[in-house]
Order: C-alpha cells, then sequence, then structure tokens
C-alpha cells in the first residue's frame, strides 16, 4: 500500500517537472489543470473588481432608494386615508388662529385699549399714581405692549379691575403683581382697607405687514450670519 501511494505521488510529481520552455497546451493533465483553475480564479476576482463590485453597490443603493420610496409611499397612502380627518383638524386651527387674532389687536387700536385699561380702573373707583407704558417689544408675529402700574384702592375693587382686565375682549395679563399699604399713613390704610396695586399688565397686537417685512428680513440677515464663515 506504501509502495503504491508512493508511485502515484511520484507519478503526479513528476507532471511538474521540466516544464519551463514548454507551451502550457503541451503539458501533462494535472499542471493544465490547475493553470485553467488560477486562470478561471483570476479571471473572476478582476471581473468582481472591475465590473460586479460596482454593480452590487448600486444594487445595494437601488434597494435602499426601493425602501425609502415604499416608506414615502406608505406615508403618503396614510396621509390620503386620514385626509378628510386632516382637513378637518386644519379647519379647527385656522378657526382657532382668527379666534386668537380678533383678540389682538392692531397698531392703530392701541391707544383705544389703553384707554381702555384706564377707564376699567377709574370706573371701580381706583386711583392710578402710575400708568406708564413701556417700550413696545415685537416679536416674531405679535407685539408685546407692558404697562407699569400703581393703583390705589381697596382690596374688593381692585380684585374687579384684575377681573375687568381678564374679561376684556382683547387680551390683557397682569404680572409681577404685589399689594401693599401706604407707608406713611399704614395704621389707617390698613384700617380702611385701602391697598396698593403693583404690577405690569401685558396686553399684546398682530403686527402690521411692514413690521411682519422687517422681521423676516431680520430673521434672514441672522440665518445669514450664522451661516456665514467668520474671517
Amino acid at each position: 500500500m506504501a509502495t503504491d501511494l508512493k508511485n502515484i505521488g511520484e507519478t503526479l510529481s513528476s507532471q511538474f517537472r521540466n516544464l519551463n520552455g514548454i507551451h502550457p497546451g503541451l503539458w501533462p493533465i494535472l499542471p493544465r489543470l490547475l493553470l485553467a483553475i488560477g486562470v478561471a480564479g483570476l479571471a473572476v476576482l478582476g471581473g468582481y473588481f472591475g465590473y460586479w463590485q460596482g454593480q452590487y453597490e448600486e444594487l445595494e443603493q437601488g434597494a435602499a432608494q426601493e425602501q425609502k420610496l415604499r416608506d414615502e409611499f406608505s406615508l403618503k397612502v396614510g396621509q390620503a386615508v386620514n385626509l378628510e380627518e386632516l382637513k378637518r383638524q386644519k379647519e379647527q386651527v385656522d378657526k382657532y388662529v382668527v379666534q386668537m387674532e380678533k383678540q389682538l389687536p392692531g397698531k392703530a387700536e392701541m391707544a383705544a385699549l389703553l384707554s381702555d385699561i384706564n377707564n376699567a380702573g377709574t370706573g371701580r373707583g381706583l386711583s392710578f399714581e402710575l400708568f406708564k407704558p413701556s417700550r413696545v417689544d415685537v416679536k416674531e408675529y405679535y407685539a408685546e405692549q407692558p404697562i407699569e402700574l400703581r393703583v390705589n384702592g381697596s382690596y374688593h375693587d381692585l380684585g374687579a379691575f384684575a377681573g375687568d382686565l381678564a374679561g376684556m375682549a382683547r387680551i390683557v395679563t397682569l404680572n409681577n403683581i404685589s399689594l401693599e399699604t401706604k407707608s406713611k399713613d399704614a395704621k389707617d390704610a390698613a384700617a380702611a382697607g385701602m391697598l396698593t396695586l403693583n404690577a405690569t399688565a401685558k396686553t399684546f397686537r398682530y403686527l402690521d405687514p411692514e413690521e411682519v417685512a422687517q422681521q423676516r428680513q431680520a430673521a434672514n440677515e441672522k440665518k445669514k450670519n450664522k451661516g456665514g464663515n467668520p474671517q
């Protein structure tokens, strides 16, 4: 058995001897077979890296794009199914926005609103020590008008005045509220129930077209400045 294996090994190894200078087509069967396998392997590797790899990458990209389109399609189908409900919700939001806008005066109506606030106090028998509209704070979609107040009156009348402001057709809020008695006649004031209300009333108005344009321009310039490269 060992002799047979030795003879087979010798026969196979003899096929690889003295191949230099001999045309591969004239080689013994085993060297030709191994050469063919090697050439085929190199051809496969060359085809993969030279051509098929790009095809595989395009195939993967196409599969990813297909999945993205499927997801977008599913989303749009869901939106289409709920289109009527979305329209109904949009109408409700639009009505709410219109309702809120009606509570905001325009720039020309602010003087009348300030007068209404003052009349609400005097109508309750209150006396104003201070009624000072401060600088208007213009926001992106609206303007805020603070008013510094210092008002004297009874606790009941001051409470009624705060309720009148809350019930106005226009939005008016009271902020930074504090109550105190007059220091020089503290005992008499306390006995009479007289107090001083210190507060900041805030009311709001919508922006006129010119102010909206200015705000948009300022926002665009801010974005440009953020996106610019520092020198």
